[in-house]
């Protein structure tokens, strides 16, 4: 795809891109496979699943409290818990704003290892990275942001999302689409929203403007992007996925960038 092309123009020493579709076709790859990325919040759809592993495992339920007092880990996992972006200070009672939390995932991680008496980044592995046979991923630090994987490895986890052998479809499905609607909330780098949507650690494009994804990505695509310079998206109404990584920073050049990347992907995409 001449799309992917794009990012040697982008301002990082290292950039790597690649499009799957849904069947598990690569339709097109640029940049060094198996150079190792830093994830930043890209790690939390790799937590996200371990978490969804565990609670069909019994670790915990949706409703298990965890984090503030009338907080669940549903409402962790979808940034509705009141915590403090970066802090475990409560800002505003559970349920009630979109506030993006890695504090909350963090508590989330050790919620599961009280459940499991397991260190998170083991369970991590056992559940989600060895099945997938992701051995170049690993989590060095916070279960929000702290692993660090390659594009290889990130193909297999998008082919596991387009088609889930690691979770039941219902599971998936639930995770992947909206939960607590109707939340305002910022979107880090983009703004506030007033529908700041969420499923259960993916990111749902909706109607958000502005958004890090095409012009052109249906309401339905979930995913992330991190701060490293990195994001994975899954479009289902175009039946692929888009994993990019680089070394540079997110930024002004990101906002910029990104958006006609994607677009441009989707147009190939659409005509191929």
């Amino acid at each position: 795809m001449k799309s992917l092309l794009t990012i040697d123009s982008w301002p990082s020493t290292h950039a790597a891109a690649a499009v799957l579709s849904a069947d598990g076709t690569v339709l097109g790859t640029h940049g060094d496979p198996h150079h190792r990325y830093a994830l930043a919040s890209v790690t939390k759809l790799l937590s996200s699943y371990a978490f969804l592993v565990a609670l069909e495992e019994g670790a915990f339920e949706l409703d298990t409290p965890a984090g503030p007092e009338g907080s669940t880990v549903k409402h962790l996992l979808a940034h509705t818990s009141g915590y403090d972006f970066a802090e475990r200070t409560v800002r505003f009672a559970p349920g009630q704003r979109r506030l993006y939390s890695n504090a909350g995932f963090e508590v989330l991680a050790e919620s599961l290892e009280a459940a499991t008496e397991m260190r998170f980044g083991d369970y991590l592995s056992e559940a989600v990275l060895q099945p997938l046979g992701m051995d170049s991923t690993s989590l060095d630090g916070s279960a929000a942001a702290g692993a660090t994987s390659t594009l290889q490895d990130l193909l297999s986890f998008a082919n596991e999302l387009q088609n889930p052998t690691l979770l039941d479809t219902q599971t998936h499905s639930q995770a992947t689409h909206v939960v607590f609607p109707d939340l305002a909330g910022i979107l880090p780098g983009y703004g506030r929203q007033k529908n700041n949507t969420w499923g259960l650690g993916f990111e749902i494009r909706s109607e958000k403007s502005p958004h890090w994804t095409g012009l052109q990505n249906s309401p339905q695509t979930y995913g992330h992007f991190g701060q490293a310079g990195t994001f994975l998206w899954v479009d289902p109404a175009l039946e692929a996925a888009c994993v990019t990584l680089t070394d540079q920073p997110f930024g002004p050049w990101a906002v910029e960038a990104w958006t006609p990347f994607n677009d441009q992907v989707i147009n190939e995409l659409q005509n191929r």
